[in-house]
This record gives structure tokens, C-alpha cells and sequence, in this order.
């Protein structure tokens, strides 16, 4: 049963542009498409019907005068006012457009409120990205199920997807830059609001981007992190690394952690899946970084269709430099003076959990932005089928890449009544995109290295 404003699928694919296809590489005829009535990365170029949701002509792209190189990202569309709100009071008269996580955030929370905005379709990236993202469209394949990737190389792999899994690949192989650093500090606030900050120090860096690679040249890693918590005091020093790899069927994500008190490194197998992440205080796991990330072999991944929603979008006021952490956590919730809300197109993947698999959550949805293949929302939900925890991520478009990515990404625990927002940067040094990094720097030796300086 489908409620209105989604789209049939496999029986209807985008605006009918292209039949369902058995494979997931498309004929050619079907990859023409992106240079047409879909943009390069399969979204539909066109507004809807109401004119709520408008064409998209290319994205942003173009820094707005103010910013310079290195410091926070000024608001382009700082003068775009709220259109209306909605809150616990008027929601039933949205509930077409948002998602049951959102409803039930609204429900709990009286003081909540999603401030939306005119829509701005600014989601760019490289010329690069979509020359090979057209490429992949009629090579690129998945084999073993879900989570092995074939003939696929720089850009997305499936713009024209067919599958949950197809999706979720986009996803976890959305363009970031080649090497990057970042703050991704957190903070995980009582029910009283009270908290106190983690910073936690990132690196990044993305062999699969590189230009002229192939994935017999990456050696099966998509991409290296190196993870360093700076404070509080009981966690400061240590450290993590990871390498993500393309067919963890046969090569799983290897992992190694530092610990400042013993002064060694190992591995942590246990880094991942539901296993709760660094500094989280239990509230997410280690597959909920990023909205998703890692193996996708435990679950079934369906492609359910498409709905408009309002989800976050152009996060630049909460990205300010002239916040403090403590202007955004407050009891409950972000405060909503900040966080902004447009309508957009996403699709929407169901999980759900494969039998004879194990997982604290049997059952996840997730909502994909057309335009940028982030994931922007998730519902998460416990053994009994309830709504356990619901996912944000407030992205914005870093206009010198470009590219879309969260700046600020949220967690909320409908059970316990917490949450943990991570990317609270706001007086730190901004994402750095001019990061020189080779895999050696991701080496354990380099990680003990580290650790004993």
C-alpha cells in the first residue's frame, strides 16, 4: 500500500524516463537521460507540479564573495525568510510530507519546531564526478547480493538505481574530495541539556576519487580514517583508524585502535555494525556514522519509491562560526532557531534485517536526497518493531568543492529521551579539503606513531 505522494517501484521508475532493468547496469539510451530530463546524478531536473519544488539548473557553485578559503561558510540564502512552521499543533496537516520519526520528534517534544524555507535546490559537485558518474551508469554491477561493487570507478555508481542496495552504494560512495580533515566534535546532553563536549579530530582520505583510478588499483579500500579523540580527559589520545573496503564479503573494514592508557595498538573487529560508537554514551552505533556506513550484508535493501519531504537542508545558519556548541544543544533538542527545512524529493530504502542475522535494529528506513545521494533522515526501530532512534543530517553544499555533505548530523532516542549531535565545529578550524595524505598515513605503524608522539 502506498500512501499518496510515492512512486511506484519497480513498476515506475523516474517520471518514466527508462523501464526497470534486471541488471543494474542500463543501456545507453537509459544513461542519455542524465544529460536531459535527469541531471548527472539521476535526480529529475524538473520542479513538481505545484512549483514547491523547483528545477534544479546546475547547483550552487560559485562561493558567495565573502568567503574565504579555510573559514566558515557564509549563508548564501541568508535572506530567505520562513515560509511557516511546523510543530506538535499543526503536523497532522503535513504528515503526508514527513516521516514517522519526524512526527513522533514533534509528538514528544511540544517545543520542537521544523522552520521551512523556500526550497534551494544547490546540490553540485566536480565535472569530474558526473563525467564518470554517466560511465558507471552503464558499467557498473553489483554481485554476491548486496555488497559487492564491479566496474565502477570515481564517481556514483548506480544514478539510475534499481535496488535498495543500488541506493545505499550511491551513498556510501557520494563524493567527499580526496583527502580531507575535519572537526566532528559531539555532544550527547542529558535530559537537562547539560553536556560535555567531546572533540574528536578526523581524517579522511578517498583513493576511489582519485583521478584515473580503477578498482583494481585502490587494492579493494574506498577510503581510510583516522579518528583521534582530543577531550574530555578520560578519552583524550585515543585513537582509531579504518579501511573501508569494497567487497567486505571477502575482506571485511579492518580496524585499529590506540589506547592512550596502555600506550598499544590492536585490532577491533567489533568496530561496526550495532556496536556503540566512539564517544556516542550508547545513543549510536557504529553503522549509524555518517546516517550509514559499512557492510550492507545483514539486511535486505528494498527500493521503495520516492516522496517529498521536508527535510534538513542548507544548514549554513547552524554552521555559523558565531555559534557555540551551547547555542544549538539545548534540553531535547537542537534548538530549532537555527536548523532549516526545505521540501525535497528523496528516495526511500527499507531494511530489514536477514534471517539468521543479528542486529539491534531489525528494521531501518532511510531517506535519500535525490539531488546529492546523502541520506537526510533515518528511522531506526527496536526487536518489538517500535520507533527506537531518529537520524538527521543537516547538510550544506561546501561551494569551493563542490560537494554535499552534514555538517551537523543527529541522533535522537525516543525511548531515554536523549540525543548526540556531532560536527558542532563552529569554533574550531572549518574542513579542510587541502589535505595531503597517502594510505601509509593510514598504516597501524603510523597510528602507534601517532600515539607516542
Amino acid at each position: 500500500m502506498f500512501v499518496t505522494g510515492w512512486r511506484r517501484l519497480p513498476l515506475l521508475c523516474i517520471s518514466a524516463l527508462f523501464a526497470c532493468a534486471a541488471q543494474a547496469a542500463v543501456p545507453p539510451p537509459q544513461a542519455a537521460q542524465l544529460d536531459k530530463d535527469l541531471t548527472p546524478l539521476g535526480a529529475e531536473r524538473a520542479g513538481n507540479s505545484s512549483g514547491t519544488i523547483p528545477a534544479w539548473t546546475g547547483g550552487l557553485t560559485t562561493p558567495p564573495a565573502e568567503y574565504k578559503l579555510g573559514g566558515s561558510h557564509p549563508d548564501p540564502y541568508a535572506k530567505d525568510a520562513v515560509a511557516f512552521a511546523i510543530d506538535a499543533g499543526n503536523a497532522a496537516r503535513f504528515a503526508e510530507k514527513l516521516t514517522p520519526g519526524q512526527l513522533a520528534l514533534l509528538k514528544k517534544y511540544p517545543s520542537l519546531k521544523f522552520n521551512v524555507y523556500p526550497t534551494r535546490r544547490s546540490a553540485a559537485f566536480p565535472a569530474r564526478t558526473y563525467e564518470m558518474t554517466r560511465k558507471n551508469a552503464v558499467s557498473a554491477k553489483l554481485a554476491d547480493g548486496s555488497d559487492v561493487l564491479n566496474d565502477a570507478a570515481e564517481g556514483f555508481p548506480f544514478p539510475l538505481p534499481q535496488s535498495g542496495a543500488e541506493a545505499m552504494w550511491n551513498h556510501k560512495l557520494k563524493y567527499r574530495g580526496i583527502a580531507l580533515s575535519r572537526w566532528w566534535n559531539q555532544a550527547a546532553p542529558t535530559a537537562a541539556g547539560q553536556f560535555v563536549l567531546a572533540r574528536v579530530r578526523e581524517e579522511f582520505l578517498f583513493p576511489y576519487f582519485r583521478q584515473g583510478t580503477s578498482l583494481s588499483a585502490i587494492d579493494n579500500v574506498f577510503s581510510y580514517y583516522f579518528q583521534s579523540v582530543e577531550s574530555p580527559a578520560r578519552l583524550a589520545g585515543n585513537m582509531q583508524v579504518v579501511h573501508e573496503t569494497l567487497n567486505p564479503t571477502v575482506a571485511p573494514r579492518d580496524v585499529w585502535l590506540y589506547n592512550a592508557g596502555q600506550r598499544r595498538v590492536r585490532r577491533a573487529p567489533n568496530v561496526a555494525y550495532d556496536n556503540p560508537g566512539t564517544a556516542s554514551e550508547g545513543l549510536r552505533t557504529n553503522d549509524m556514522l555518517d546516517m550509514f556506513n559499512g557492510a550492507l550484508d545483514r539486511y535486505e535493501w528494498k527500493l521503495v519509491g520516492k516522496r517529498e519531504l521536508y527535510v534538513p537542508y542548507n544548514a549554513y545558519r547552524a554552521d555559523s562560526s558565531e555559534l557555540k556548541p551551547e547555542d544549538l544543544v539545548k534540553p531535547g533538542h537542537l534548538d530549532p532557531r537555527h536548523l532549516r527545512y526545505e521540501l525535497h524529493r528523496v528516495w526511500v530504502v527499507e531494511a530489514t534485517l536477514k534471517a539468521g542475522q543479528r542486529h539491534i535494529n531489525p528494521r531501518r528506513t532511510y531517506y535519500i536526497d535525490e539531488d546529492s545521494w546523502q541520506i537526510l533522515l533515518a528511522d531506526h526501530y527496536d526487536s518489538k518493531g517500535k520507533l527506537w532512534r531518529v537520524s538527521e543530517a543537516h547538510v550544506i553544499n561546501y561551494y569551493e568543492v563542490p560537494m554535499v555533505s552534514p555538517t551537523l548530523e543527529v541522533h535522537y532516542d525516543l525511548l531515554n529521551g536523549r540525543y548526540l549531535v556531532s560536527g558542532l565545529d563552529n569554533q574550531d578550524e572549518q574542513i579542510n579539503f587541502g589535505l595531503t595524505r597517502t594510505p601509509a598515513d593510514f598504516a597501524p605503524a603510523a597510528l602507534r606513531t601517532r600515539g607516542i608522539q
